[in-house]
Order: structure tokens, then sequence, then C-alpha cells
């Protein structure tokens, strides 16, 4: 037996609690792990609350996040003993995730735990951190250089815009942050951020285009506040979305497009090819001042997960949330 967080839904509603859960229970996969650490993200938070659609299959445990130790093992990449990490891969919605001790999954979702990280450290960055990582490669691969200009990062107090400024700030970039909690300024600015920008700066409609400025831009935000950061981006100027805390629409106009040919790179962190996940994670190795991480997380047991989930949500969390599952 061991403990987990299952998410359920029937007659009587939906509900999320702490449950003891038989080894027999696990779903298929190749490969179970000794979970140490999970995390709380903004999806596992909608999945605990059932504010949003996440969980697609029910009884199910949430956390698309998860570090730990392989316990048995038929995939011929890894072995009993091994340090392995997840993020994404559809667990937490359709496979059972990592908010619980044990773990059994696909042995191809698994990526090993880089060797300059401990477990806490892996799930300080987590699925948050990993996808910043992807935003800034995709930024390099549209060539934007720290010399071309100001770089945007939205949600900057969440998970992806704490790691994204601490990241872009080392590589040289000037980070601009927006944010709606002026008391995350100081936090913010020590992780690398030049300036602070309020958020109703953004969220509101605003001109199809407005003054260049941005040379690039990591947004997780969606709506107005994409719209607003395209429309007032430089020319031939990128932008990387990969979230949709304001809303999946994207009141938009071709302007920024045809007259200033900038580039909207869309960001998919859950389905993303090992090889790009691999490679996210040794940038993070080489790319991420690992001192800050104890700026940008804070640790909670798996009993405190279900009431930090709706804080979450109503944006009273800052940064990432490691999961200790195992207190």
């Amino acid at each position: 037996m061991f403990k987990g967080i299952i998410v359920e839904k029937d007659e009587s509603g939906y509900k999320a609690a702490i449950k003891d859960i038989d080894k027999a229970q696990l779903p298929e996969g190749d490969v179970t792990i000794q979970v140490s650490h999970s995390t709380l993200n903004y999806k596992d938070a909608l999945a605990i609350t059932g504010k949003g659609p996440v969980v697609r299959k029910f009884p199910m445990v949430p956390g698309i996040d998860l570090v730990g130790t392989v316990e048995e093992s038929t995939h011929s990449d890894y072995k009993s003993g091994d340090m392995v990490l997840l993020n994404g891969w559809g667990v937490g919605e359709t496979h059972w995730g990592g908010l619980a001790q044990t773990a059994r999954l696909n042995g191809d979702w698994l990526v090993p735990l880089p060797s300059k990280f401990t477990p806490l450290q892996a799930m300080s960055i987590g699925t948050a951190g990993y996808t910043a990582m992807l935003c800034v490669m995709a930024l390099e691969k549209q060539g934007v250089k720290p010399s071309d200009g100001e770089i945007l990062v939205t949600g900057a107090a969440g998970g992806v815009g704490s790691v994204a400024i601490a990241v872009l700030s080392k590589l040289g970039f000037r980070v601009v942050a927006v944010t709606g909690r002026s008391a995350d300024a100081d936090y913010l600015k020590k992780l690398g951020a030049v300036e602070i920008l309020e958020r109703s700066q953004f969220n509101v409609p605003g001109k199809p285009l407005a003054k260049e400025r941005w040379a690039g831009a990591v947004d997780v935000v969606g709506s107005h506040t994409l719209a607003n950061i395209c429309a007032s981006t430089r020319y031939q100027g990128v932008v990387t979305a990969c979230g949709l805390a304001g809303g999946m629409d994207f009141p938009s106009t071709v302007a920024p497009f045809i007259l200033r040919g900038i580039t909207l790179v869309g960001i998919d962190s859950v389905m993303c090819p090992r090889a790009e996940r691999i490679e996210a994670w040794r940038r993070l190795a080489t790319d991420l001042e690992i001192e800050k991480l104890g700026t940008i997380s804070h640790e909670i047991s798996l009993g405190q997960a279900i009431d930090v989930a709706t804080q979450l949500l109503n944006g009273k969390v800052r940064g990432r949330v490691v999961v200790d599952v195992n207190k």
C-alpha cells in the first residue's frame, strides 16, 4: 500500500482526497518508480479542484511531474536504482501521475535525472522550468540575441515566468517582467528582471499595432495579453506562447505578422519529443543558476497539496511548489 491523491467523480460530485492505494491498482507500464517528489502546477490545481476539464479518466492520481528511483523495470533503458524524472505525456490527465508515493509508467516517457540536480532541485524546475527552457530554445532557434533588445515575460511570478527570467538574464538578455502582484517586484528583480510592468497594461483590448518594443517574449497568459504583446513586438521579433492563464482566445489581427514580420511560436511541453526534452534539461543544467532555485521554489507535504491547489488558482502562490510525497 502507498499514499496518494485520488481524484474521483460520481453522482455525489467531484472530489479529491488522500487515500491508501494498493499497488494492484496501478496502471500498466514497464517501469515502477518510488516517487521522491512531485510538484503542483496550474494544470494540477485544475485537476485537483475540478475547475477545468483536465482529468479525462476517473479515478485519477494527478501530478504532471515526478522524480524518483526505479523500483522495477522491463524497459531496456532503465534498471532498478536508476534516478529518473518525468514531465507531461498526459500523466495526471489520462494516466496516473506523480502526486503519490509510487507510480507505474511507460519508460519511453522518462528522462534520466541530470547529475547536477538533486531530486528536490529537479522538481523545483519541473514542467514549468522545462517549458521555460523550451521557450528560450525557441527564441534562440529563431535567431533572437541579447543585442536585439528586450525580452518580455508574462506571468512572471509563476513557475514558467520565474525560470524564464532566471535563464534569460544569465544568458545576457534584458528581461522585463509582467505581473499583477506589485509585492513580487523585489523577487523578480532578484531573479534578473530589470523592469516590472503591471499586467493591466496588457490584459485589456488594445490596438492592432502598438509602439515597437520587444525583441522577443515568453507568454503564459494568452487572450488580450498575447495579442498586445504581438502588437508591440519589434520588426521580425519572436513571441513564444506556452499558456492560457488569461484565456484560450487570441483577439489579434494579422497586422503584426504581415507588417512587421513577427513570428509566433507555439510551445508544447506535454508531447514534446524525447530528444528535445533531454536537450532542455541539459541546457537547464548549464544555463540556470542553481542557487536561484531556493528563491523560486518552496516545499510542501502531500497533505498540504489539496489546499495549496486552491491558493494557486486564486493567484496566491509565487514561483514553484515542490511536493514531498513522503511527508
